[in-house]
């Protein structure tokens, strides 16, 4: 299994740049907005709210494919990025009660400090184009930046299709608190769950693991993997991920690697919350 491109995409430390004032946010969304309508050829002087002209941006930004971003333009999106991680608030892993290196936390991922998150991708991995729709795929895209579909699209590129189900590849998080985004495709359950869909859950977990190890993480956050539109029942998909987890502690018990199962639905708390009890 190749799980990393070395060379192909920039790991090292994401500079974390200068917060914006609420004046200047405005200003930066007014700037992004009409340089995205422009590219799109379209006439950039129209009057909206802040909110409206906010969510213009993330949806042509969705559309977008990947294609060099002027350095102004990156400056200005890392800026109001970064400004919006801070004020959804920041949540570190010392804040997370742990039992034995695993633990439960229900929440917005975006808001996660930990080395790793996961994101639950599609097969093409440059993340989901459907303008301003609240997949995962599309909300850790839209708060992390362009340049991680330009990542995602450099990997697709070296490796010459498309991701496989099961399989890991590992970006920086750019403006999220993460230090880096872990991306996997999970099994799309047609008519009912198969041996084939457990394995390849089975895998996501494990690969995960595999990558955050290998690039020294020392925590990742896992959402819920494959339970969305891909269907994948969500008690069945829980006791997967934890087993996947429990197995993959025990054989590599020296690797001091932290879990956080990652949950925002009430229903997969309380599924979480019952198996990890047992455990």
């Amino acid at each position: 299994m190749n799980c990393r491109f070395d060379g192909v995409v920039d790991l090292s430390p994401y500079p974390r740049p200068e917060p914006l004032t609420e004046q200047e946010k405005g200003e930066a969304i007014d700037a992004i907005l009409k340089w995205l309508l422009r590219e799109r050829g379209m006439i950039a002087a129209f009057s909206a709210t802040v909110e409206k002209k906010r969510a213009l941006v993330r949806g042509y930004m969705n559309e977008r494919p990947a294609h060099p971003i002027p350095r102004e333009i990156i400056s200005l999106q890392d800026r109001l990025f970064w400004t919006e991680s801070l004020e959804r608030g920041i949540v570190s892993p010392e804040e997370i009660p742990d039992s034995d290196g695993i633990s439960l936390w229900q929440g917005d991922i975006r808001r996660l400090s930990t080395d790793g998150i996961v994101n639950a991708a599609n097969k093409g991995l440059l993340g989901c184009f459907l303008p301003n729709h609240n997949c995962i795929d599309n909300v850790i895209h839209s708060a992390a930046g362009m340049q991680l579909r330009d990542d995602c699209a450099k990997i697709i590129a070296a490796q010459g299709h498309e991701e496989d189900c099961g399989d890991c590849k590992i970006t920086r998080a750019y403006n999220l608190p993460a230090k880096y985004v872990l991306h996997t495709v999970g099994p799309m359950v047609r008519r009912e769950v198969t041996e084939e869909d457990r394995a390849m859950l089975r895998s996501c977990y494990t690969s995960c693991l595999d990558v955050a190890a290998e690039a020294g993480l020392g925590s990742v956050a896992f959402c819920c993997i494959s339970t969305g539109v891909f269907s994948f029942p969500q008690a069945e998909a829980a006791e997967i991920a934890a087993g996947a987890v429990m197995r993959w502690k025990m054989r590599h018990g020296d690797a001091g690697l932290r879990v956080i199962f990652n949950t925002y639905l009430d229903s997969d708390t309380a599924i979480y919350r019952n198996i990890l009890k047992h455990l």
